[in-house]
């Protein structure tokens, strides 16, 4: 077995534990303080973890080499904008008690990530990988018509950003932790426009006089760096194919908190979609374990 292959997926699999379940308690326990102050807190402190871990490895050289770049610039000015998409629509979904809808953007994603990875970096589809691939789709489809009566907005477009984010980080080698802060920056200067009018407007719920909450709410920071780090890695590792099926685990697990936990509504057709598409998992990934 590779070594570099079981280490992406080792990566991998932590980073889908910690958004399918550290990062849903954690954002969902915020939430009361609406979704546009917390999207905008996730920002910042995701900006300011990742200004700081860059100073303690060393790693301003690298920084100052890649900006130098123009194509790395543009694609990581792209991935940014797309990252962004992705956290303000999931908070929404958490702050507004659709954890369920979310996760139906993260079953799908790892169809759009497997089309994309064949697409644009060939990499391999065999009989059981399509054949699992078949699976998660009809778990999809049961779930489009008998279970949602209205589009799932929410989740398509959690799908196709992140989808699309992993794409895009595949096309250019950097480390990961510098992607990250040069992806931030791109969003700093509007996440502090926007704190700025939610503070004029005596809007804010970070202060001094609510210590204990203001230090909570820097904790966005390291729940955004650390999952995406470690899923990001992952992604060079292995590609985009294996870590999509990976990621299973993390709308598994939002399922499970928002049934179990949350008390959302979680039907017969959910449940069984659910089984569909963990078959498909167990296919694919014993696979790709034999191949590797």
């Amino acid at each position: 077995m590779n070594k570099e292959f079981n280490k992406g997926i080792i990566l991998t699999s932590l980073g889908s534990f910690w958004w399918g379940f550290i990062g849903v308690i954690y954002f969902e326990y915020v939430s009361f303080i609406g979704h546009i102050e917390l999207v905008v807190h996730r920002c910042l402190w995701t900006t300011i973890m990742l200004i700081l871990t860059t100073s303690f490895f060393s790693k301003w050289k690298i920084f100052f080499k890649l900006i130098s770049n123009i194509k790395n610039l543009s694609y990581l000015f792209l991935s940014g904008g797309l990252i962004f998409i992705n956290w303000s629509i999931w908070i929404y979904a958490v702050a507004t008690d659709r954890i369920i809808d979310a996760s139906f953007g993260y079953f799908i994603m790892p169809i759009i990530s497997i089309l994309l990875g064949y697409i644009f970096f060939r990499e391999n589809l065999n009989k059981k990988r399509i054949f699992s691939i078949v699976l998660v789709f009809f778990s999809i489809l049961i779930l489009i018509l008998f279970n949602l009566k209205t589009l799932p907005w929410v989740g398509l477009i959690v799908a196709f950003s992140w989808a699309f984010y992993n794409l895009v980080r595949k096309k250019i080698d950097i480390d990961t932790d510098i992607g990250l802060l040069i992806e931030s920056l791109f969003i700093f200067p509007f996440a502090l426009i926007a704190f700025y009018f939610i503070w004029k407007n005596d809007l804010n719920d970070f202060n001094l006089s609510n210590l204990n909450l203001s230090l909570f709410l820097i904790l966005a920071g390291p729940m955004t760096v650390i999952p995406l780090f470690l899923y990001v890695r992952g992604v060079e590792l292995i590609g985009l194919g294996p870590t999509g099926m990976v990621f299973y685990i993390t709308p598994t697990l939002q399922f499970f908190l928002g049934y179990f936990y949350y008390n959302e509504a979680f039907s017969l057709v959910k449940f069984i979609s659910f089984i569909i598409i963990w078959i498909a998992v167990i296919i694919y990934l014993k696979d790709l374990y034999e191949k590797n």
